[in-house]
């Protein structure tokens, strides 16, 4: 019996080593339902399910590098990450020319949030001088042409979590979230204490990026998203974290953007 515990644990263990390693980024300034980290490592939340279930279609084994959002395209073209999901095309400063793009996987929308209580449709160009809360490192294109001219001015935190936090303990009146994170926060909350949603400031398709090395299934890991995808997959895990119901049922105004503007708002 021994013996053949010992051949059991011998061959689980030569089975790790043989899996290739999938080196995933992680940003410290993601917060549930994107992901939960505690010791420096991720320990739940939607994007965590994906990665590791993406990981676990190819054979590989996931290892997770949590920093700054400002380090991850250098990270990317220093070679330190391997894949970086959760990204738009419209957020990257230069396209790093050894990564290819997955197709679309989550929908993002990006919301101007207000107080508990305060659910009157605004577009942002409308609201008075004060400061909005919004996360540290992320840009908001949207809302640029208000901060330049003053009408707004940022009060950055570290994540979305600490944002909404500050909003709902009357530090600012406004704020900017993607419409997870506000729902994520909302969950379980009385009606007459949730944050609301008055503006719609952008939308975005976001997938993950694959460094195209010979050393990681590259090909084997972007037909597996297409796989989660197709199947329902992907849907299914944003729904066990509340990404559900119809964004186009929200009431809430929509942004005058200049058309010279570009239409993106967040990087994360």
């Amino acid at each position: 019996m021994r013996r053949l515990l010992a051949l059991l644990l011998l061959w689980s263990t030569n089975s790790l080593a043989d899996q290739p390693v999938l080196r995933f980024s992680v940003a410290e300034s993601w917060s549930m339902p994107l992901v939960r980290i505690e010791g420096d490592q991720p320990v739940e939340g939607l994007l965590y399910d994906l990665m590791q279930t993406v990981a676990r279609q190819v054979g590989a084994r996931p290892e997770f590098h949590v920093m700054a959002r400002l380090r991850l395209e250098e990270a990317m073209s220093s070679g330190d990450i391997d894949v970086r999901c959760y990204v738009s095309t419209q957020w990257l400063n230069d396209r790093p020319r050894d990564f290819v793009w997955s197709i679309p996987l989550i929908h993002q929308r990006d919301v101007l949030v207000g107080r508990a209580g305060d659910s009157t449709p605004i577009p942002p160009e409308q609201l008075p001088p004060q400061a909005i809360g919004t996360v540290l490192g992320y840009t908001y294109s949207t809302l640029q042409p208000l901060l330049d001219h003053g009408q707004l001015h940022r009060e950055d935190s570290r994540s979305q979590l600490l944002v909404l936090q500050k909003l709902q303990a009357g530090r600012y009146r406004h704020a900017v979230s993607n419409q997870l994170s506000l729902q994520w926060f909302n969950q379980g909350l009385p009606a007459e204490q949730q944050l609301q949603a008055l503006a719609v400031l952008d939308e975005q398709d976001l997938g993950c990026m694959v460094r195209n090395d010979p050393a990681i299934p590259t090909q084997g890991l972007l037909r597996a998203l297409v796989r989660m995808k197709q199947s329902g997959e992907i849907e299914r895990i944003l729904q066990r974290y509340g990404g559900t119901g119809d964004p186009d049922s929200m009431s809430v105004a929509r942004p005058e953007i200049p058309s010279k503007m570009p239409a993106h708002s967040q990087r994360n």
